[in-house]
Parts: structure tokens; C-alpha cells; sequence
């Protein structure tokens, strides 16, 4: 048998084709995208009353850019890309980032308790996904210390939020290491965009009394700031038996932006955020006296700060240069034990035209990262302190084969850091426009997950056994770090396709191959007696090694409709199958199936009625040294907006109305098993 303790892996068989049942589902799922396109093939044009929601010209119009760093159309990007929405988030009440998340097709988003979050794209889900870059206006939040994001901590204000960008798939070419299974880009609005005064306070059975406070101004002639403040108070979620469970969390917020525009060529950011975080969660404690294991409430506190520079300078359409630098200090604590990191990062872009039929885009950047954990029993990392520069560069270029029909795009992001070495990550476009409703696109690429600093020499200790007799001494369960480990890398295939079938449906569709080579898993060594410290016990350990290949495949389905100008359907349906290398090895914490559909519908005197159902199928998790199975599960959120007055808005919500709660995911902390409640919620935000 092999385990991975430090990420929260036990092994299992690969997982199979699709069940019979599993089957019915994805049947069902289909029948409803076809029903829905059936259903709206209308000739009239389609809305763009943005009160009434996207409609599918807005929707198609987006613009992006982190699939190619520069802007393009949203339907005609070469990637499996979605976009959600200010408008979305408003609508459904959504108060996290991770549950704006949900709405993202092929996206697996699963809360473990109050503060905590599983998130993770095609699959390898765990509550440290690793696979998974994560930005912020574009600052990195992916914590190199355990691998991962630490979801419980970022945060924006919501109204604030102008769109999250998603790319399913790698983006290792342009974003670098860690962009293996996705990228996530979550971008706020201007100072500009945001003036005046905004006040939004909510409360809820879940969401307990929440505050932000908003002001927005002009310093001089196209110099706008805003400053903001916000506190957030989540309820915990309830135990099996209906008992609240102790995993409750408040967050304290606050930051300013800074936008000036001195010509119309050169646009200049400065922001800024500091938080500080304190939350309770269930821990298991292991010790080598009785009782050995002993569940506590940890309390935890989290802080840190970050400030932001930005210039860019747009010499014509085609030719741009943009230079940014950040400054990002946090401290987390985990496990009993906790880190402080401190963060530079510079980067330059440069853009330009080479001729009518090459547009290039090329960049240089500079990393350096200073951690120190503060070790306990169960867990410490050695050594302690560390440092690591990263020396990055890319280039791409978006090459025009046939004007206005095909385009092949080229390029690769080149790394170096302490630990792994040169890393070279190349990939590879091909977009092809049959007519002005058509998108097909394929490619391939190479990403590289590095080895966070637990992987490379942690100490954890997630288990301690009583003596079982005849043998008088405990058993303590050990997984070490490996110092010598090297990059996990994949290489990955896509295809898609999109469609608009009428002016009022669209189509989307995404399928990929996923070939994993050198992950990272733990090893079986040898069991030893040890006798110092003091007390003697028995030790099993196990090492971290690049010892696991996995090949995962599946197909992501979407579709928006807009039934009537005031109606808009958007629904979605996902398959992910995953192999791997050992069929006694497990790694891989995720549904094979998930779908959703949701709608926006606008009533008379100024209502809004909206709402959303998700199917998640069920799995088989991490629980302690074994697994469990979490059920499949229903979630419908429905809610009522009212608009009184131009700058006034009255939202009452109900979230997880399907059942009274679900469990959506386990704990490598604890073998407390927490489930998400049905709740309630209302919210008033006033704009003046």
C-alpha cells in the first residue's frame, strides 16, 4: 500500500468508465443543452440590456487576457476559458471567491469547513491543490511553503470585482510553474470604474453580520483612488448529527488602488491590501503519551500585507510595454505550526508587431521568496528558513496563416530556480475561424509543478497508534520530505469548439488528454525502533519520491441562451476520468461528473429572480489512514433581488435549499466530518 500523508493521498484503484447511472446523468445533462438551444432558436436579435443580465452578444464580446497577456474576444480565445461575471456574482449573492467558482464548468470547487476550500481543474483536487496558479490583479497567491492556495484568506470586495478569468487546461507558456492543471485570474475594477461612496452590510444564518465600506474619488485630472474596508464573520458549519461544528472564521480588510492616466498612452496602478485572519478548526494532535490522539480546537491567525505597481504604455494597437512589481508579506498557520514569507516579484512585457503577419510578445522576470516555519510535533520543515530566486523569461508569437480564418500561435516560458533547476515550458495554438459563429481550436503544451518547501523537507506526523499488544510501545506514522525531488510535469492535449447556433444560443465545447509523468508520492522505508526521545516507539516513515505517472481525459460542456430578452439559461455538464500509473496508487480527490444550470430572469418593478442547481457526483476522499465516500449531492441556491431606487439594492437569498446540509469534502486535519448547512441570507447595497 502507498500513501501520500503530506498532501492528504491514499491510494485506490484507477478509477473506471462511467457507470450505467452515471450514464443517465450524462444523458439527462445533454437532453437538457439540446432542449435549451431547441427551445431558443429565435431570430430576433439578442438582448444587450446588461439589468437584464449577459446576454450572448455581451457574453461573447468579453474580453480577456490571460489566455494570450493582450485582449482578445472571449469566442474566439484558443483555450477552454470561461468568465465570471460581476453580474453573476451580484445576482446569486455570492460572497466568496470560491463560490463564484462554482460557476465555472469543469471547475471542482468543494468546501471542507467555515474558512477552508478544495479547489482544482481536471481533476487532483486535495485541500492543498498543487496544480493550480491563482492570481490576484495579477500577484500570485499560489503559497510555494505547502503548495496551493490558502482560500480562506483572499478576498476582495465583491462589488468591486469586474470579472474572474478561468483557463481550464495549462498556461505554463505564459504564467510559468504550477500552471499545470489551470489558471485563475481574478481582476478588480479601476479606481475610475469605482467613485463614490459604497455601503454593503449582510447578514445571514451562515454569512453572519458582514460589512464593507467603499469610497472612490478624484485626486487631480485623471488621477482617481478608492480606499476600502471590510469585515466578514462565517458561521461554522454543523457536524454529521446537526451539532454546529467549531470551525468559524472572521476576517478583517482593507486596501486602496491608486489609477492615473497622464496621456492616453500610459496608464499608471499603485494598490495595496493587509488583512488580518482568525479562525477555528477541528485538529487532530498526535502524541506519543496517551491518549495519543486528541481532537482540540486549533485557533488559527493569519495576516499579511501587499502593495502593487503597475505602468503600461500603449505606443499603438499592435505594441505595448507593461512593468509591474509587488511586494506580498503573509504569515499562515497550519497544522499547530506556521509560516512568514516574504515575497519580490518583477516583471516586464514588451509587445509588438514584426511585419502583418507576427505579433510578438516577449517578457523577463525576477522572483525571490524568504519562508521560515515555526515547527511542532506534528509538523516542522527543515530547514527551517530558506530562501529561492526565480529568473524567468517567455516569448510568444501569434502568427497569422490565412487574415481573418487561421492563426498558429508559438511560444515557451523559460525558469530557473534553487531547487529543480531550468525548466522549459513550451506550447503550442492553432485557432481556425470557418465563419464569423465558428471556433475551433487544439493545442498542445508542457507544464511543471515544483516541489513546495513541505515536499522538500517537511516532517509531518498525522498519526500516532496505541501499543498493541504483544508489542508495548506506540506506533508513530511519519512522512518525510526529499530534498532531491524534482518537478512534476505534464503534457497536455486539447481540442475545442464553439458555436453560436443562433443569435439568442451559443455552444461550447472542450475535450483534453492529460499524460502526468514524476508525481510526486510517498514511499514505503523501513520501520524502526526508536528509543530517543525519551519515550520509545515504533516509527514508520515514509519519503516523498517522483515515483506516480497518471493520464486523465474527459469533455466540458456549455451552453448560454437567451429565452427572452429578460431570460438568459446558462448550463454546463463535465466528465474527467483519471488513471494511474500504479492501480494500487490514489491521488486524485475529485467527481467524475458535475453539472449546473442557472438563471437570470427580470420581473416587473424592478425584481430580479435568480437562481442555480448543481450537480456534484460522488467520490471517494482521504479520511485519516483510509477513505471515505462522499455522496453526490444537489446544490439549488435561489434568490430575490429588488431595486427600490436607482442606487439601492435589497437581496434576500437561499443557499443549499436542497437538502439541510452535504458533506463536500474531508480534512487531512482532522477526523471531524463537517457538513455545508442550508442558510439564508439578506443584503442591502447602497451606491451614492
Amino acid at each position: 500500500m502507498k500513501m501520500n500523508l503530506l498532501t492528504g493521498k491514499m491510494d485506490s484503484g484507477a478509477r473506471g468508465w462511467l457507470s450505467q447511472g452515471q450514464r443517465n446523468v450524462s444523458l439527462a445533462m445533454f437532453i437538457l443543452l439540446a432542449a435549451c438551444n431547441i427551445g431558443t432558436a429565435d431570430s430576433g436579435s439578442a438582448s444587450t440590456n446588461s439589468v437584464a443580465g449577459i446576454s450572448l452578444e455581451e457574453l461573447i464580446n468579453i474580453q480577456v487576457t490571460s489566455v494570450s497577456k493582450k485582449e482578445t474576444d472571449l469566442f474566439t480565445s484558443p483555450a477552454a476559458i470561461a468568465v465570471v461575471t460581476q453580474d453573476d456574482i451580484r445576482r446569486l449573492g455570492i460572497t466568496t471567491i470560491p463560490d463564484a467558482l462554482r460557476l465555472v464548468p469543469g471547475l471542482d470547487v468543494a468546501q471542507i469547513n467555515g474558512h477552508e476550500w478544495a479547489v482544482s481543474s481536471r481533476g487532483f483536487n486535495s485541500q492543498f491543490a498543487n496544480k493550480l496558479l491563482v492570481l490576484v490583479d495579477g500577484r500570485s497567491v499560489y503559497a510555494t511553503g505547502f503548495g496551493g492556495v490558502v482560500w480562506g484568506v483572499q478576498d476582495v470586495v465583491m462589488e468591486d470585482l469586474d470579472r474572474i478569468e478561468v483557463i481550464r487546461g495549462p498556461g505554463a507558456s505564459l504564467w510559468g510553474a504550477n500552471a499545470v492543471n489551470g489558471v485563475i485570474n481574478i481582476i478588480t475594477k479601476s479606481a475610475k470604474e469605482t467613485q463614490g461612496v459604497l455601503i454593503s452590510s449582510s447578514v445571514g444564518t451562515f454569512d453572519q453580520p458582514s460589512t464593507t465600506f467603499r469610497y472612490g474619488g478624484q485626486l487631480a485630472t485623471n488621477l482617481y483612488y478608492r480606499v476600502y474596508g471590510k469585515f466578514a464573520n462565517r458561521d461554522g458549519t454543523v457536524e454529521s448529527g446537526g451539532k454546529d461544528a467549531p470551525d468559524n472564521a472572521q476576517n478583517y480588510q482593507g486596501g486602496f488602488r491608486m489609477d492615473w492616466e497622464p496621456s492616453d498612452e500610459n496608464k499608471l496602478t499603485l494598490q495595496g491590501d493587509f488583512y488580518y485572519d482568525r479562525f477555528v478548526e477541528s485538529q487532530d494532535m498526535p502524541s506519543l503519551t496517551p491518549p495519543y490522539m486528541q481532537n482540540i480546537n486549533e485557533v488559527n491567525d493569519n495576516s499579511g500585507g501587499n502593495v502593487l505597481g503597475r505602468w503600461t504604455r500603449n505606443f499603438s494597437d499592435t505594441a505595448s510595454l507593461t512593468v509591474q512589481t509587488y511586494y506580498d508579506h503573509l504569515k499562515q498557520e497550519q497544522a499547530g505550526g506556521a509560516e512568514t514569507a516574504d515575497i519580490f516579484d518583477f516583471d516586464a512585457q514588451d509587445r509588438f508587431a514584426l511585419g502583418t503577419r507576427n505579433d510578438i510578445t516577449w517578457g523577463l522576470g525576477f522572483r525571490n521568496e524568504d519562508d521560515q516555519f515555526r515547527s511542532s510535533f506534528f509538523f516542522s520543515v527543515n530547514p527551517p528558513a530558506a530562501s529561492d530566486k526565480i529568473y524567468s523569461s517567455f516569448v510568444q508569437d501569434e502568427i497569422t496563416l490565412l487574415p481573418e480564418r487561421l492563426k498558429m500561435t508559438l511560444g515557451s516560458k523559460f525558469e530557473h530556480n534553487g531547487e529543480t533547476g531550468f525548466e522549459l515550458e513550451p506550447g503550442a495554438r492553432l485557432l481556425w475561424t470557418p465563419t464569423e459563429k465558428q471556433t475551433v481550436w487544439a493545442s498542445v503544451s508542457r507544464a511543471v509543478r515544483t516541489p513546495s518547501r513541505a515536499d522538500l523537507g517537511a516532517d509531518a506526523t498525522p498519526q500516532v497508534f496505541p501499543p498493541v499488544p504483544p508489542s508495548p510501545f506506540p506506533v508513530q506514522i511519519s512522512a518525510l520530505g526529499n530534498p532531491n525531488l524534482e518537478s512534476e510535469d505534464l503534457m497536455a492535449y486539447e481540442l475545442g469548439y464553439r458555436i453560436e447556433l443562433t443569435k439568442r444560443s451559443s455552444l461550447d465545447v472542450a475535450g483534453f488528454y492529460n499524460d502526468y509523468n514524476h508525481l510526486i508520492v510517498e514511499t514505503d522505508t523501513a520501520t524502526d525502533l526508536v528509543l530517543n526521545p525519551p519515550t520509545p516507539h515504533v516509527l514508520i516513515s515514509t519519503t516523498q519520491q517522483n515515483a506516480e505517472s497518471a493520464r486523465t481525459y474527459g469533455v466540458e460542456v456549455s451552453t448560454h441562451c437567451d429565452v427572452t430578452d429578460n431570460w438568459h439559461l446558462t448550463a454546463s455538464y463535465s466528465w474527467v476520468d483519471v488513471h494511474l500509473g500504479f492501480a494500487s496508487a490514489f491521488l486524485d480527490d475529485s467527481p467524475s461528473q458535475q453539472a449546473q444550470l442557472r438563471s437570470s430572469l427580470d420581473l416587473p418593478g424592478n425584481l430580479e429572480l435568480n437562481g442555480a442547481i448543481y450537480f456534484v457526483d460522488q467520490f471517494d476522499a482521504l479520511y485519516g489512514v483510509g477513505q471515505m465516500k462522499i455522496p453526490s449531492y444537489v446544490r439549488l441556491d435561489l434568490g430575490v433581488v429588488w431595486h427600490p431606487v436607482k442606487n439601492l439594492e435589497i437581496g434576500v437569498w437561499g443557499q443549499n435549499l436542497a437538502e439541510d446540509r452535504h458533506t463536500e469534502f474531508t480534512s487531512y486535519k482532522t477526523s471531524l466530518i463537517t457538513e455545508i448547512p442550508r442558510s439564508v441570507m439578506g443584503r442591502i447595497t447602497w451606491r451614492f
